[in-house]
Protein backbone atom coordinates (compact mmCIF):
# COMPACT_ATOMS: atom_id res chain seq x y z
CA UNK A 1 0.00 0.00 0.00
CA UNK A 2 1.15 3.60 0.06
CA UNK A 3 3.83 4.53 2.46
CA UNK A 4 2.60 5.66 6.18
CA UNK A 5 4.01 8.20 7.97
CA UNK A 6 2.95 9.38 11.21
CA UNK A 7 1.80 13.34 11.90
CA UNK A 8 4.22 13.57 15.08
CA UNK A 9 6.50 16.79 16.16
CA UNK A 10 9.16 14.59 14.67
CA UNK A 11 7.82 15.32 10.84
CA UNK A 12 9.85 13.38 8.22
CA UNK A 13 11.39 15.54 6.14
CA UNK A 14 11.00 15.93 2.26
CA UNK A 15 12.17 17.20 -0.86
CA UNK A 16 9.76 19.43 -3.34
CA UNK A 17 10.65 18.21 -7.20
CA UNK A 18 8.96 19.67 -10.33
CA UNK A 19 9.61 20.26 -13.95
CA UNK A 20 8.92 23.72 -15.65
CA UNK A 21 6.96 22.92 -18.47
CA UNK A 22 6.33 24.69 -21.65
CA UNK A 23 2.91 27.30 -21.20
CA UNK A 24 3.56 26.99 -17.17
CA UNK A 25 4.59 30.41 -15.77
CA UNK A 26 7.17 31.18 -13.00
CA UNK A 27 3.96 32.61 -10.81
CA UNK A 28 2.28 29.17 -11.77
CA UNK A 29 4.99 26.81 -10.70
CA UNK A 30 5.64 28.78 -7.30
CA UNK A 31 1.71 28.35 -6.46
CA UNK A 32 1.90 24.76 -7.34
CA UNK A 33 4.90 24.00 -5.23
CA UNK A 34 3.29 26.13 -2.77
CA UNK A 35 0.64 23.73 -2.49
CA UNK A 36 2.00 21.20 -2.30
CA UNK A 37 4.21 21.90 0.28
CA UNK A 38 0.79 22.34 1.93
CA UNK A 39 -0.32 19.10 1.09
CA UNK A 40 2.83 17.77 2.40
CA UNK A 41 2.42 19.40 5.34
CA UNK A 42 -1.42 18.32 6.21
CA UNK A 43 -0.23 14.89 5.77
CA UNK A 44 2.32 14.96 8.65
CA UNK A 45 5.84 15.78 6.08
CA UNK A 46 8.11 18.56 6.81
CA UNK A 47 9.57 19.94 3.42
CA UNK A 48 12.75 21.22 3.75
CA UNK A 49 14.33 22.01 0.17
CA UNK A 50 12.99 22.52 -3.65
CA UNK A 51 14.85 20.51 -6.62
CA UNK A 52 13.23 22.38 -10.02
CA UNK A 53 14.03 22.27 -13.80
CA UNK A 54 12.90 23.64 -16.88
CA UNK A 55 12.38 20.79 -19.30
CA UNK A 56 10.36 20.66 -22.51
CA UNK A 57 8.85 17.30 -21.23
CA UNK A 58 9.52 14.44 -17.98
CA UNK A 59 12.29 12.62 -18.84
CA UNK A 60 10.93 9.09 -19.71
CA UNK A 61 12.79 7.50 -17.01
CA UNK A 62 13.16 9.24 -14.22
CA UNK A 63 11.68 12.89 -14.86
CA UNK A 64 14.45 14.94 -14.34
CA UNK A 65 17.76 15.37 -16.06
CA UNK A 66 21.09 13.87 -15.05
CA UNK A 67 22.04 16.78 -13.37
CA UNK A 68 19.07 17.22 -11.84
CA UNK A 69 19.19 14.00 -10.59
CA UNK A 70 22.93 13.79 -8.65
CA UNK A 71 21.23 17.19 -7.07
CA UNK A 72 18.38 15.47 -6.33
CA UNK A 73 20.70 13.00 -4.58
CA UNK A 74 22.26 15.02 -2.39
CA UNK A 75 19.51 15.72 -0.25
CA UNK A 76 18.20 12.22 0.05
CA UNK A 77 21.44 10.33 0.22
CA UNK A 78 21.16 8.59 -2.74
CA UNK A 79 23.33 7.44 -5.44
CA UNK A 80 21.90 9.56 -8.33
CA UNK A 81 22.03 7.00 -11.05
CA UNK A 82 19.53 4.05 -11.95
CA UNK A 83 21.90 1.07 -12.55
CA UNK A 84 19.87 -0.60 -15.63
CA UNK A 85 20.21 -4.35 -15.93
CA UNK A 86 22.48 -6.31 -18.15
CA UNK A 87 23.73 -9.88 -18.59
CA UNK A 88 25.92 -11.67 -15.98
CA UNK A 89 29.92 -10.62 -16.66
CA UNK A 90 28.98 -7.51 -18.31
CA UNK A 91 29.46 -3.49 -16.81
CA UNK A 92 26.65 -1.74 -16.03
CA UNK A 93 25.49 1.77 -17.31
CA UNK A 94 23.10 3.95 -15.86
CA UNK A 95 20.12 4.94 -17.24
CA UNK A 96 20.41 8.45 -18.97
CA UNK A 97 18.45 10.70 -20.52
CA UNK A 98 18.36 10.67 -24.41
CA UNK A 99 20.62 12.55 -25.96
CA UNK A 100 19.13 15.11 -27.32
CA UNK A 101 17.76 16.69 -23.70
CA UNK A 102 20.82 15.84 -21.74
CA UNK A 103 22.89 18.42 -23.16
CA UNK A 104 20.34 20.90 -21.67
CA UNK A 105 20.30 18.69 -18.25
CA UNK A 106 23.42 20.44 -16.88
CA UNK A 107 22.63 23.62 -18.49
CA UNK A 108 22.38 26.22 -15.55
CA UNK A 109 20.81 28.71 -17.57
CA UNK A 110 17.49 26.39 -18.10
CA UNK A 111 17.02 25.82 -13.93
CA UNK A 112 15.83 27.60 -11.44
CA UNK A 113 16.83 28.49 -8.03
CA UNK A 114 17.38 25.28 -5.38
CA UNK A 115 16.91 26.11 -1.76
CA UNK A 116 18.19 25.46 0.31
CA UNK A 117 22.08 24.80 -0.16
CA UNK A 118 23.67 22.21 -1.89
CA UNK A 119 24.82 20.15 1.30
CA UNK A 120 21.57 19.93 3.22
CA UNK A 121 22.33 19.49 7.38
CA UNK A 122 19.68 16.69 7.22
CA UNK A 123 18.68 13.84 4.81
CA UNK A 124 15.17 14.07 3.62
CA UNK A 125 13.25 10.41 3.92
CA UNK A 126 10.45 11.26 0.95
CA UNK A 127 10.36 13.16 -2.37
CA UNK A 128 7.52 14.86 -3.12
CA UNK A 129 7.17 15.21 -7.18
CA UNK A 130 4.50 17.36 -8.36
CA UNK A 131 3.27 15.44 -11.04
CA UNK A 132 1.61 12.25 -12.09
CA UNK A 133 4.06 9.56 -12.14
CA UNK A 134 4.06 6.52 -14.32
CA UNK A 135 4.85 3.21 -11.87
CA UNK A 136 8.26 3.06 -13.82
CA UNK A 137 9.21 7.01 -13.20
CA UNK A 138 8.24 6.32 -9.30
CA UNK A 139 10.32 3.17 -9.30
CA UNK A 140 13.47 4.64 -11.10
CA UNK A 141 13.37 7.56 -8.78
CA UNK A 142 12.86 5.56 -5.71
CA UNK A 143 16.59 3.90 -7.02
CA UNK A 144 17.91 6.80 -7.58
CA UNK A 145 17.38 9.10 -4.77
CA UNK A 146 17.29 6.01 -2.25
CA UNK A 147 14.07 7.45 -0.26
CA UNK A 148 10.43 6.73 -1.14
CA UNK A 149 8.71 8.75 -3.94
CA UNK A 150 5.34 9.87 -3.71
CA UNK A 151 3.61 11.91 -6.78
CA UNK A 152 0.96 14.70 -6.80
CA UNK A 153 -1.86 12.00 -6.61
CA UNK A 154 -0.91 9.64 -3.86
CA UNK A 155 -0.46 12.55 -1.28
CA UNK A 156 -4.08 14.13 -2.41
CA UNK A 157 -5.21 10.12 -2.06
CA UNK A 158 -3.35 9.72 1.13
CA UNK A 159 -4.93 12.68 2.96
CA UNK A 160 -8.13 12.07 1.57
CA UNK A 161 -7.68 8.38 3.48
CA UNK A 162 -6.49 10.08 6.80
CA UNK A 163 -9.30 12.16 6.98
CA UNK A 164 -12.24 10.39 5.53
CA UNK A 165 -14.69 9.69 8.73
CA UNK A 166 -17.72 8.28 7.57
CA UNK A 167 -18.40 4.54 6.18
CA UNK A 168 -19.10 6.22 2.74
CA UNK A 169 -16.12 8.53 2.88
CA UNK A 170 -13.69 5.48 3.02
CA UNK A 171 -14.91 3.16 0.83
CA UNK A 172 -14.33 5.43 -1.95
CA UNK A 173 -10.99 6.95 -0.59
CA UNK A 174 -10.35 2.73 -0.70
CA UNK A 175 -11.63 2.29 -3.98
CA UNK A 176 -9.30 5.26 -5.74
CA UNK A 177 -6.12 3.82 -3.69
CA UNK A 178 -6.49 0.12 -5.01
CA UNK A 179 -6.78 1.75 -8.32
CA UNK A 180 -3.72 3.77 -7.73
CA UNK A 181 -2.17 0.86 -6.48
CA UNK A 182 -3.04 -1.65 -9.07
CA UNK A 183 -0.75 -0.95 -11.62
CA UNK A 184 2.52 0.01 -9.41
CA UNK A 185 2.29 -3.27 -8.02
CA UNK A 186 5.48 -5.41 -8.66
CA UNK A 187 6.79 -8.60 -9.30
CA UNK A 188 8.70 -9.98 -5.57
CA UNK A 189 12.69 -10.42 -5.48
CA UNK A 190 10.97 -14.31 -5.11
CA UNK A 191 10.15 -13.87 -8.84
CA UNK A 192 7.19 -15.11 -10.51
CA UNK A 193 6.18 -18.52 -9.06
CA UNK A 194 3.17 -19.16 -10.36
CA UNK A 195 0.06 -20.67 -7.88
CA UNK A 196 -1.24 -23.87 -9.08
CA UNK A 197 -4.25 -23.51 -11.40
CA UNK A 198 -7.19 -25.44 -13.01
CA UNK A 199 -9.20 -28.39 -11.44
CA UNK A 200 -6.94 -31.41 -11.48
CA UNK A 201 -3.93 -29.03 -10.91
CA UNK A 202 -3.14 -28.50 -14.87
CA UNK A 203 -2.25 -25.26 -16.46
CA UNK A 204 0.41 -22.77 -15.30
CA UNK A 205 -2.48 -20.61 -13.15
CA UNK A 206 -1.46 -17.34 -12.30
CA UNK A 207 1.62 -15.74 -11.30
CA UNK A 208 2.10 -14.42 -7.98
CA UNK A 209 1.74 -10.64 -9.30
CA UNK A 210 -1.51 -11.83 -11.50
CA UNK A 211 -3.13 -12.90 -8.59
CA UNK A 212 -2.57 -9.90 -6.04
CA UNK A 213 -4.28 -7.57 -9.03
CA UNK A 214 -6.98 -9.97 -9.54
CA UNK A 215 -7.33 -9.83 -5.87
CA UNK A 216 -7.44 -5.88 -6.39
CA UNK A 217 -9.67 -6.24 -8.67
CA UNK A 218 -11.90 -8.61 -6.82
CA UNK A 219 -11.95 -5.86 -3.84
CA UNK A 220 -12.38 -2.91 -6.04
CA UNK A 221 -16.11 -5.11 -6.91
CA UNK A 222 -17.40 -5.50 -3.49
CA UNK A 223 -16.15 -2.15 -2.38
CA UNK A 224 -18.12 -0.79 -5.37
CA UNK A 225 -21.08 -3.04 -4.55
CA UNK A 226 -21.14 -1.59 -0.40
CA UNK A 227 -20.96 2.04 -2.20
CA UNK A 228 -23.91 1.32 -4.03
CA UNK A 229 -26.01 -0.38 -1.24
CA UNK A 230 -25.41 3.52 1.03
CA UNK A 231 -26.02 5.46 -2.39
CA UNK A 232 -29.76 4.04 -2.50
CA UNK A 233 -30.12 5.34 1.35
CA UNK A 234 -28.53 8.53 0.56
CA UNK A 235 -30.70 8.91 -2.84
CA UNK A 236 -33.18 8.21 -0.54
CA UNK A 237 -32.68 10.76 1.70
CA UNK A 238 -32.23 13.30 -0.65
CA UNK A 239 -35.87 12.59 -1.95
CA UNK A 240 -37.33 13.17 0.87
CA UNK A 241 -35.26 16.45 1.30
CA UNK A 242 -36.57 17.30 -1.79
CA UNK A 243 -39.49 19.56 -0.92
CA UNK A 244 -37.01 22.11 1.11
CA UNK A 245 -34.97 24.12 -0.88
CA UNK A 246 -31.36 23.17 -0.49
CA UNK A 247 -28.24 25.54 -0.71
CA UNK A 248 -24.60 23.55 -1.32
CA UNK A 249 -21.87 24.97 -0.15
CA UNK A 250 -18.58 24.49 -3.09
CA UNK A 251 -15.18 25.58 -3.18
CA UNK A 252 -11.61 25.28 -3.42
CA UNK A 253 -10.23 23.01 -0.22
CA UNK A 254 -9.41 25.32 2.63
CA UNK A 255 -11.70 28.33 1.41
CA UNK A 256 -13.76 28.75 4.82
CA UNK A 257 -16.73 26.18 3.30
CA UNK A 258 -17.17 24.69 6.99
CA UNK A 259 -16.78 28.04 8.85
CA UNK A 260 -19.26 29.30 7.01
CA UNK A 261 -21.72 26.44 7.60
CA UNK A 262 -21.26 26.17 11.26
CA UNK A 263 -21.88 30.40 11.13
CA UNK A 264 -25.04 29.75 9.40
CA UNK A 265 -26.75 26.85 11.10
CA UNK A 266 -25.42 27.17 14.87
CA UNK A 267 -23.94 23.48 14.63
CA UNK A 268 -20.79 21.91 15.66
CA UNK A 269 -19.13 21.22 12.08
CA UNK A 270 -15.73 20.19 12.32
CA UNK A 271 -13.60 23.12 10.82
CA UNK A 272 -9.47 22.77 10.85
CA UNK A 273 -6.79 25.01 8.85
CA UNK A 274 -6.04 22.22 6.69
CA UNK A 275 -6.57 21.10 3.45
CA UNK A 276 -9.27 18.25 2.79
CA UNK A 277 -10.57 18.95 6.58
CA UNK A 278 -14.01 17.81 5.56
CA UNK A 279 -14.58 15.00 2.72
CA UNK A 280 -17.90 13.71 4.42
CA UNK A 281 -21.49 15.37 3.38
CA UNK A 282 -22.97 17.37 6.33
CA UNK A 283 -26.64 18.53 6.35
CA UNK A 284 -28.29 21.44 8.20
CA UNK A 285 -30.86 23.47 8.71
CA UNK A 286 -30.15 27.08 8.43
CA UNK A 287 -30.27 28.86 11.83
CA UNK A 288 -32.37 30.65 13.25
CA UNK A 289 -35.43 28.98 11.31
CA UNK A 290 -36.98 30.15 8.32
CA UNK A 291 -39.88 30.18 6.24
CA UNK A 292 -39.79 27.98 3.76
CA UNK A 293 -36.63 26.45 5.56
CA UNK A 294 -33.51 26.07 4.38
CA UNK A 295 -31.35 23.40 4.19
CA UNK A 296 -27.31 23.93 3.56
CA UNK A 297 -25.28 21.15 2.76
CA UNK A 298 -21.25 21.27 3.04
CA UNK A 299 -19.44 19.32 0.67
CA UNK A 300 -15.95 18.05 -0.28
CA UNK A 301 -13.58 21.21 -1.00
CA UNK A 302 -11.68 20.90 -4.64
CA UNK A 303 -8.20 21.06 -5.63
CA UNK A 304 -5.54 21.50 -8.81
CA UNK A 305 -5.13 18.55 -10.45
CA UNK A 306 -7.53 16.42 -8.30
CA UNK A 307 -7.40 12.43 -9.60
CA UNK A 308 -9.90 11.63 -11.64
CA UNK A 309 -10.32 8.62 -9.83
CA UNK A 310 -11.54 10.82 -6.61
CA UNK A 311 -13.70 12.60 -8.63
CA UNK A 312 -15.06 9.19 -10.03
CA UNK A 313 -15.19 7.43 -6.42
CA UNK A 314 -16.98 10.71 -4.74
CA UNK A 315 -19.55 11.10 -7.61
CA UNK A 316 -22.14 9.71 -5.55
CA UNK A 317 -21.04 12.51 -2.66
CA UNK A 318 -20.88 15.55 -4.69
CA UNK A 319 -24.39 14.94 -6.39
CA UNK A 320 -25.26 16.81 -3.23
CA UNK A 321 -24.50 20.12 -5.38
CA UNK A 322 -25.82 18.75 -9.00
CA UNK A 323 -28.98 18.65 -7.56
CA UNK A 324 -28.97 21.85 -5.04
CA UNK A 325 -31.49 24.60 -5.78
CA UNK A 326 -28.37 27.13 -5.30
CA UNK A 327 -24.67 26.79 -5.03
CA UNK A 328 -22.36 29.11 -2.85
CA UNK A 329 -19.44 29.23 -4.30
CA UNK A 330 -16.31 29.90 -1.60
CA UNK A 331 -13.69 31.53 -2.27
CA UNK A 332 -10.18 32.46 -0.12
CA UNK A 333 -10.12 36.20 -1.14
CA UNK A 334 -6.77 36.32 0.94
CA UNK A 335 -5.10 33.51 -1.22
CA UNK A 336 -2.73 35.46 -4.44
CA UNK A 337 -4.47 32.01 -6.75
CA UNK A 338 -7.54 33.07 -6.10
CA UNK A 339 -8.21 33.15 -9.73
CA UNK A 340 -6.76 29.63 -10.52
CA UNK A 341 -9.47 27.92 -7.40
CA UNK A 342 -11.99 29.82 -9.43
CA UNK A 343 -11.30 28.65 -12.87
CA UNK A 344 -10.45 24.45 -10.80
CA UNK A 345 -14.24 24.75 -8.86
CA UNK A 346 -15.84 25.86 -12.06
CA UNK A 347 -13.71 23.23 -14.18
CA UNK A 348 -15.29 20.43 -11.33
CA UNK A 349 -18.77 21.43 -11.29
CA UNK A 350 -18.93 21.00 -15.23
CA UNK A 351 -17.42 17.67 -15.02
CA UNK A 352 -20.18 16.70 -12.49
CA UNK A 353 -22.79 18.25 -14.26
CA UNK A 354 -23.55 20.83 -11.85
CA UNK A 355 -22.57 24.36 -13.65
CA UNK A 356 -26.28 24.52 -14.85
CA UNK A 357 -27.34 25.29 -11.13
CA UNK A 358 -27.51 29.02 -10.17
CA UNK A 359 -24.74 30.07 -8.41
CA UNK A 360 -23.66 33.12 -5.85
CA UNK A 361 -19.67 33.94 -5.39
CA UNK A 362 -18.74 34.41 -2.45
CA UNK A 363 -15.23 36.09 -1.38
CA UNK A 364 -14.78 34.84 1.88
CA UNK A 365 -12.03 36.13 4.67
CA UNK A 366 -12.51 39.53 3.64
CA UNK A 367 -11.06 40.80 6.87
CA UNK A 368 -7.81 39.69 5.56
CA UNK A 369 -7.84 41.56 2.70
CA UNK A 370 -6.97 45.86 2.65
CA UNK A 371 -8.81 48.40 0.94
CA UNK A 372 -7.40 48.66 -2.61
CA UNK A 373 -7.29 44.65 -2.73
CA UNK A 374 -11.57 44.90 -1.69
CA UNK A 375 -11.51 47.50 -4.91
CA UNK A 376 -9.89 45.18 -6.91
CA UNK A 377 -12.02 41.96 -5.66
CA UNK A 378 -14.83 44.45 -6.78
CA UNK A 379 -14.12 45.33 -9.94
CA UNK A 380 -12.85 41.44 -11.18
CA UNK A 381 -15.81 39.86 -9.81
CA UNK A 382 -18.92 42.85 -9.69
CA UNK A 383 -21.60 40.28 -8.74
CA UNK A 384 -19.52 38.89 -5.82
CA UNK A 385 -20.25 39.09 -2.60
CA UNK A 386 -17.30 40.10 -0.12
CA UNK A 387 -17.68 38.67 3.61
CA UNK A 388 -16.11 36.96 6.56
CA UNK A 389 -17.27 34.10 7.79
CA UNK A 390 -16.16 35.04 11.24
CA UNK A 391 -18.38 38.53 10.88
CA UNK A 392 -21.65 38.48 12.43
CA UNK A 393 -23.15 41.05 10.56
CA UNK A 394 -21.53 39.30 7.11
CA UNK A 395 -23.21 36.14 7.92
CA UNK A 396 -26.73 38.09 8.89
CA UNK A 397 -26.52 39.48 5.55
CA UNK A 398 -26.26 36.48 3.73
CA UNK A 399 -28.71 34.75 5.73
CA UNK A 400 -31.53 37.12 4.70
CA UNK A 401 -30.31 36.99 0.96
CA UNK A 402 -30.85 33.45 1.11
CA UNK A 403 -34.45 33.98 2.58
CA UNK A 404 -34.97 36.58 0.15
CA UNK A 405 -34.29 34.16 -2.88
CA UNK A 406 -36.78 31.50 -1.58
CA UNK A 407 -38.88 33.20 0.51
CA UNK A 408 -39.17 36.52 -1.13
CA UNK A 409 -37.71 40.11 -0.90
CA UNK A 410 -37.98 41.04 2.82
CA UNK A 411 -40.46 43.74 3.71
CA UNK A 412 -41.51 45.96 6.39
CA UNK A 413 -45.13 46.14 6.75
CA UNK A 414 -47.39 46.53 9.72
CA UNK A 415 -50.20 44.01 10.26
CA UNK A 416 -53.03 45.09 12.91
CA UNK A 417 -54.70 42.04 14.23
CA UNK A 418 -58.42 42.46 15.73
CA UNK A 419 -59.41 40.86 19.20
CA UNK A 420 -61.05 38.15 17.25
CA UNK A 421 -58.18 36.89 16.07
CA UNK A 422 -55.57 37.33 18.65
CA UNK A 423 -53.98 33.43 18.14
CA UNK A 424 -52.51 34.71 14.99
CA UNK A 425 -50.47 37.35 17.05
CA UNK A 426 -48.46 33.75 18.38
CA UNK A 427 -48.12 32.82 14.76
CA UNK A 428 -46.74 36.29 13.81
CA UNK A 429 -44.07 36.03 16.52
CA UNK A 430 -43.16 32.64 14.91
CA UNK A 431 -42.67 33.38 11.35
CA UNK A 432 -41.83 37.11 11.34
CA UNK A 433 -38.92 39.40 13.38
CA UNK A 434 -41.49 41.50 14.85
CA UNK A 435 -40.01 45.11 15.58
CA UNK A 436 -42.76 46.82 17.61
CA UNK A 437 -46.38 46.10 19.01
CA UNK A 438 -48.74 47.89 20.66
CA UNK A 439 -52.45 47.08 21.42
CA UNK A 440 -55.46 49.72 21.37
CA UNK A 441 -59.22 49.72 20.84
CA UNK A 442 -58.81 48.05 17.33
CA UNK A 443 -56.86 45.16 18.55
CA UNK A 444 -53.18 44.39 18.33
CA UNK A 445 -50.80 46.34 16.43
CA UNK A 446 -47.39 44.33 14.82
CA UNK A 447 -44.65 46.07 12.88
CA UNK A 448 -42.77 43.44 11.13
CA UNK A 449 -40.16 42.10 9.07
CA UNK A 450 -40.43 39.37 7.07
CA UNK A 451 -40.36 37.79 3.22
CA UNK A 452 -43.29 38.78 1.06
CA UNK A 453 -44.33 35.73 0.71
CA UNK A 454 -44.98 35.12 4.30
CA UNK A 455 -46.45 38.53 4.75
CA UNK A 456 -49.09 37.86 1.62
CA UNK A 457 -49.98 34.66 3.47
CA UNK A 458 -51.07 36.13 6.83
CA UNK A 459 -52.73 39.31 5.38
CA UNK A 460 -54.99 36.57 4.09
CA UNK A 461 -55.70 34.76 6.99
CA UNK A 462 -56.43 38.51 8.65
Amino acid sequence: MLPSFPSTDDRPTAVVVAVQLPGTSDGELESSLSELERLARTLGFDPIARITQRRAKLAPGVVLGAGKLAELAVFTGGSGVVETYTKPGTKKDPLEPDDEEADDDDDDDGDLEVSPADQPAAKAKVVLVDHDLSPTQQHNLERATGVDVLDRTSVIVEIFHRHAKTREARLQVEVARLKYLAPRLRANAGGGDRVRGGIGGKGAGESSLELDRRRIRDRIAELRQELSQIETGSKTRRERRSELPTVALVGYTNAGKSSLMRAMTSSEVYVADKLFATLDTTVRRLSPASEPEILITDTVGFIKKLPHDLVASFRSTLEEAAQADLLLHVVDAADPALADHVAVTTEVLREIGADTVPTWLLLNKIDRVDEAGRAALADHYPGAMQLSAKSKDDVAMLREKLIAEFGGAIEEAELVVPWSAQRLVHQIHERTRVLAEQHDEDGTRLRVRAPSRILDDLRRQL
